[in-house]
């Protein structure tokens, strides 16, 4: 490490001495003090690395000098010190990694150099899923489904963690990825030799911000960007504005961590904080537990955001005293954030590019719905919203009742109740609310509906120790909650089956069903394919409408139940207060039930541990495999680069509108029967039964391809009137395929990809919303894709898009398909060559059916010069193969 801005200096805990790299060292190229804590974060990370190779002066220079008044568009590179990954988005990461392996021998290469350089560790939580409910054996049930079902994916992670270097797998059974990385996997201060400096991280799942809880700068990147940390390199990036905002006041009574969040959310999507940091500030971030803070942050993608911010204080230090972290390690954590200027201070005022506020008392309780998160109703509104939604949904008055083994199902009714996602399990306070509202329902004789579906997933074995020592368990176990599994379910769309006469009434009677869960995530066709409205809520107000049954209901004025007495429940004589959910919270929150729980996380069950793992530098592909195949990335790479050509003659596979999400282009849920995918496994012989999820068959690259663009709601206009994975194709008749027919959208991309012809996606804004999903650009790349063309995109899927080697294009402000005549059967043209540019313009040419042309400019959304090299390469893990075997 070189210091040439003499930042070095040394802190000693416990008589034992840390070298680190103190910001304000660089006080002459700009006011320190008053930069925004996680710019200061930044600052000391490109100090700490300063190689002139990678880090460069001008880039600590540019931090230090931080205008947030005018950013402008300053490149930096950023090395996080780990990385984290969930099992969804991690097996296809160790699978690139074996990939790679198998192409670095194919070059003559050393296998053992592709290998993590920086700490990695892989949660297993995505898998389960929730066939099993609502009796004391379902954890066991969907526990022994889960193994069956992902055995190979499993034994596969195993030889990972045997072969790989760096690289630790946190068995099934354990709890959701976030949440153990708050409460364990998260130094907050990470220590290499003698050189101490701030934990940082990036993870395949979009929810890693909820580390920024804890003071840890941290994101979600798709799966072949963290490959490329993991195997050293930068995260490119331009410095980014901070949006401040200010909390002052405290949670009134009956308000929630959930419903703080709910209301930032709605807030900062209206402000716009699309790629630009959030960071908390003001008195009311006091007022706070560290557990509501990472509620708050874990929502970052939600509100749009790239982290959200709390810097550490006391709060902070409690928390990990609690968490069972090493006392030396608590300490350290103090002394080096004071020491580098990185502790809470009120009485100094961060300099923002913008500042936002927020009176925590003004706080109500509330959910978001029907399809996006940013969509707060306070709760008193819900049922006068309801009615406007359900006209939304094509029901200008409501569908007949449909009867149902003794029961009317309706429109609006909750069919899924489920307590689930590390946003809100990770937070006692709310889970306790949960559990004290179950047992006065309990205790007056309240049940829950019989249509819905109930199920809690805690988000780590610790939730179940406070809520069994609390003596809630049973009375949540008393209305159906019974623990279903420990790990992301329903949120992720492994909500499982509903029951077949309740499914079967939705579809007959066309009803609009609803979900309440306590998530972050409720975007059209995710959660349950029969649920299209879907409500976020907090874990209490999800077990208040399981009782009640459906959301045509006013929690103010009617009655939640009829209790043993015969006599009206209201909401209001289940809801706990603000003392009794402390009161409970202190007695049952300890220091060693988190060290006990934690102490052999890595060992896992006795069904992890019987599992046989293969052993070897590398990993032995099954061609047969259902599961896990080489995917052909790396087919006849070569070590020299061939420049880069204009397209030629490109056709629209597929065009859609605004807010297309990372769910629309690659499911994580149920894979249909009669989707090319499904309709592929059963050719291999595989029973509807064992489909399992697209989630689980991310190591499977015909699999994942033929399921992108495969969500049961996408709407592609090229065939319009159509739901699903369909398009219309346009090429000459052959075979199967007739000119101006409805095809498969994988079905179309065969039979161009065959007559040479590269494609295109046509989009409207926030393209790529949602989860750092990194099958939705690879699956687009192996689709023919070779370049997207969109209003505006949501920053993770647009990085993965140029990882993957595909261009992203974005109109011109004003500009869009309507206004240029953009009909999608056009052929077109793009003019990007090999001296391309970051954020340049480029010109496309679009010709139709009769031979007229259109000529306009885009704005190429290749952000820095390190991703024009990405580019250049074929994408991220080429560019790395080709250093790794250069450098033999």
């Amino acid at each position: 490490m070189t210091d040439p801005f003499n930042a070095r200096a040394t802190v000693t805990v416990d008589n034992k001495s840390y070298t680190v790299f103190r910001p304000d060292a660089l006080s002459e190229f700009g006011d320190v003090a008053t930069l925004p804590v996680s710019i200061k974060v930044l600052l000391e990370c490109a100090l700490r690395n300063l190689d002139g190779r990678l880090v460069t002066a001008d880039h600590v220079r540019a931090l230090a000098a931080y205008d947030p008044t005018h950013v402008g568009e300053v490149e930096i590179p950023f090395l996080p010190g780990r990385v984290v990954l969930q099992d969804f988005t991690g097996v296809p990461v160790v699978v690139d990694l074996a990939a790679m392996r198998a192409a670095m021998a194919r070059l003559g290469g050393d296998v053992s150099k592709v290998n993590p350089l920086i700490r990695a560790d892989l949660v297993i939580d995505h898998s389960v899923q929730v066939d099993h409910y609502g009796t004391p054996e379902a954890r066991e049930l969907n526990t022994r489904l889960e193994f069956e079902r992902n055995r190979e994916r499993y034994e596969f992670l195993k030889w990972g963690q045997g072969a790989l270097t760096n690289f630790a797998v946190v068995p099934p059974e354990t709890g959701i990825v976030h949440q153990v990385n708050l409460e364990h996997l998260a130094p907050v201060v990470m220590v290499s030799g003698d050189v101490a400096y701030p934990d940082s991280v990036v993870g395949t799942d979009s929810h890693t911000t909820m580390i920024n809880g804890a003071g840890v700068v941290g994101w979600g990147v798709g799966g072949i960007e963290a490959e490329a940390c993991m195997l050293g390199q930068p995260v490119s990036m331009l410095i980014p504005e901070v949006v401040g905002m200010e909390l002052v006041g405290a949670l009134a009574e009956g308000a929630t961590a959930t419903d703080a969040v709910l209301t930032l959310t709605q807030m900062l999507r209206a402000h716009g904080v699309v790629g630009k940091f959030v960071e908390f500030f003001g008195t009311g971030v006091a007022a706070l537990p560290l557990a509501d803070r990472a509620t708050i942050a874990n929502m970052a993608p939600e509100y749009g955001a790239t982290i959200g911010f709390f810097p550490v204080d006391e709060a902070t230090i409690a928390y990990l005293h609690l968490t069972g972290r090493d006392p030396h390690q608590v300490r350290l954590v103090e002394a080096v954030s004071r020491a580098l200027g990185l502790w809470r201070n009120d009485a100094v005022r961060p300099r923002f590019s913008a500042t936002l506020k927020l009176d925590l008392a003004t706080v109500v309780p509330s959910l978001a719905g029907p399809k996006r998160p940013q969509d707060r109703v306070p709760l008193s509104d819900m049922k006068a919203t309801w009615a406007k939604e359900l006209a939304g949904f094509g029901h200008a008055v409501p569908a007949e009742p449909v009867p149902v083994d003794g029961y009317l199902l309706r429109d609006g009714a909750v069919v899924i109740a489920a307590i689930t996602s590390c946003t809100n399990t990770s937070n006692p306070s709310v889970m306790v609310a949960a559990g004290l509202l179950a047992k006065k329902a309990v205790s007056l004789g309240l049940t829950t509906k019989p249509w819905v579906k109930t199920s809690l997933a805690p988000g780590s074995r610790v939730v179940t120790d406070y809520l069994d020592a609390a003596g809630l368990t049973a009375a949540l176990d008393g209305l159906g909650f019974h623990t279903v599994g420990f790990g992301c379910t329903t949120c992720i769309g492994n909500s499982g089956p509903l029951p077949e006469p309740v499914a079967l009434a939705i579809v007959a009677g066309k009803l609009v069903a609803s979900a309440v869960l306590s998530g972050n995530r409720n975007f059209e066709g995710r959660v349950n394919p029969h649920c299209q409205a879907n409500w976020l809520a907090s874990p209490p107000l999800v077990v208040a409408y399981a009782i009640a049954g459906t959301v045509d209901w006013d929690p103010a004025t009617e009655p939640i139940g009829i209790g043993k007495d015969g006599a009206a429940v209201y909401l209001r004589d289940l809801w706990p207060s603000g003392a009794e959910i402390a009161a409970t919270m202190a007695k049952v929150l300890n220091r060693d039930t988190y060290a006990n729980r934690y102490q052999d996380v890595f060992a896992g069950g006795a069904a992890w541990r019987a599992l046989p793992a293969p052993t070897g530098d590398q990993f032995k592909f099954d061609d047969a495999s259902t599961y896990i195949t080489e995917p052909p990335y790396f087919a006849g790479l070569t070590i020299d680069v061939a420049p880069i050509q204009p397209i030629r003659g490109a056709r629209a596979l597929v065009k859609v509108g605004h807010s297309i999400t990372t769910d629309h282009i690659s499911p994580a849920g149920n894979i249909a029967a009669k989707s090319p995918a499904g309709t592929y496994l059963q050719a291999l012989g595989v029973q509807r039964g064992d489909f399992n999820s697209y989630g689980a068959r991310r190591g499977n690259d015909r699999v994942m391809t033929r399921g992108t663009f495969a969500n049961v709601r996408l709407k592609n206009e090229l065939a319009p009137g159509t739901e699903g994975w369909m398009t219309t194709w346009w090429g000459p008749d052959d075979g199967a395929l007739k000119h101006g027919a409805v095809t498969s959208i994988y079905e179309a991309s065969e039979g161009w990809i065959a007559r040479g012809v590269p494609l295109v996606v046509l989009a409207g804004k926030d393209y790529g919303m949602g989860s750092s999903r990194d099958w939705a650009a690879k699956g687009t790349y192996l689709l023919g894709v070779r370049f997207v063309l969109a209003e505006s995109y949501e920053r993770i899927h647009r990085s993965n898009l140029v990882g993957m080697g595909v261009l992203p294009l974005e109109y011109l402000p004003g500009q869009t398909a309507a206004s240029l005549g953009l009909t999608g059967l056009e052929r077109f043209d793009v003019d990007v060559h090999d001296g391309i540019v970051a954020l340049q313009r480029l010109g496309v040419t679009a010709t139709d059916e009769t031979g007229a042309t259109k000529r306009f400019d885009v704005k190429l959304r290749i952000d820095t010069p390190v991703e024009v090299d990405y580019y250049r390469n074929g994408g991220i893990l080429h560019t790395v193969l080709r250093r790794l075997a250069r450098a033999e």
